[in-house]
């Protein structure tokens, strides 16, 4: 398997992204969208999370389907990107219409990260994020920054700088998958020495500075826990976050994408040390595009668990290459 042309989830026929940054606060907004209406599901594994329309997408629900997703800083306060992102693509005609005569309706779920600890002036009496999301909208393509940008630009990944990151591969027939995520997370993304990811063993041509690890010591941390999260100014729940998109050109169901969120938080694991802590609010969206219709001798289960493991794989990458692109962006 090699990643798509982009080496983005863009690669995933169909869709884009967009990114939205406010330099003074140091914050932003990340929005994916369909040419189509999405086919979605999620998983919440994080202790604190923030979040917009999750249940919308239970597999026993209504619409099961998404027009955009929105990944967003600000905390609490970020959820209001959502909001402008329904409204640009409602006056776009983009939607659910419940009668011919109503205005669109979009299905646009979220999730936030907590930056407001940051750098950046948060003094705001009426905070941007609402602008932040029409903003991402308009600014959606298939080619897209990485680092400090978007939902990343106040992000952090332990003691070092987060960021946006993204990755995909191709599985061939046309099955393409693919990952993006905001990393602000308590655990770190690099073993003891600080420089070598967690990640490495999935690491596809240098994508995230081709380190490999020499001599090290046992993967332990010797400090209590709470002196890591105090030492890090973050013992409080919801403090860090790893929000995230995985995606697949596979014609799947609600219920399939969901498990395709599910698999996809094995990325997180095997690339971040630790994670889901109660102080997290990891949360990963999953998105099928429909572009491949699902046939052939392969049980359909059989595929899923094919389509789910590639999509922990992008995920692990992804986070890396977002700290690996937020270190060489300029603060």
């Amino acid at each position: 398997m090699r990643p798509g042309p982009l080496n983005l989830i863009t690669d995933v026929p169909g869709l884009r992204v967009g990114h939205a940054t406010d330099e003074r606060s140091q914050s932003g907004v990340t929005t994916l969208l369909g040419a189509r209406p999405l086919a979605a599901g999620v998983d919440v594994r994080g202790g604190a999370p923030g979040v917009r329309e999750t249940d919308t997408l239970a597999p026993d629900a209504l619409v099961g389907r998404a027009h955009a997703i929105v990944l967003a800083g600000g905390s609490v306060f970020g959820l209001a990107a959502a909001d402008g992102v329904a409204t640009a693509l409602s006056n776009a005609g983009v939607g659910l219409r419940l009668l011919a005569h109503t205005r669109a309706i979009p299905i646009v779920p979220a999730a936030v990260l907590h930056d407001l600890g940051g750098d950046g002036d948060k003094s705001w009496t009426e905070p941007p994020y609402r602008a932040l999301g029409t903003a991402s909208v308009a600014a959606a393509t298939e080619r897209f920054a990485l680092g400090r940008v978007g939902a990343g630009r106040g992000a952090r990944a332990g003691h070092v700088a987060g960021g946006i990151g993204s990755a995909s591969l191709d599985l061939g027939d046309g099955y393409v998958v693919g990952a993006l995520v905001a990393v602000n997370a308590i655990g770190s993304v690099f073993y003891p020495d600080g420089r070598t990811p967690y990640a490495w063993p999935y690491e596809i041509d240098a994508e995230f500075g081709g380190r490999r690890p020499g001599p090290q010591p046992p993967l332990s941390d010797p400090a209590p826990p709470e002196s890591r999260l105090a030492e890090l100014g973050r013992l409080e729940p919801g403090s860090s976050t790893v929000i995230g998109v995985v995606a697949t050109s596979a014609a799947l169901t609600g219920a399939e994408c969901r498990r395709l969120a599910v698999m996809g938080h094995d990325g997180i694991a095997r690339a971040l040390r630790p994670s889901h802590t109660p102080f997290d609010g990891d949360t990963l969206f999953a998105v099928a595009s429909g572009a491949r219709a699902i046939g052939g001798d392969v049980p359909r289960a059989a595929l899923v668990a094919r389509l789910g493991s590639a999509a922990a794989d992008c995920m692990a990458r992804a986070i890396a290459r977002g700290a690996f692109e937020a270190a060489r962006t300029p603060r």
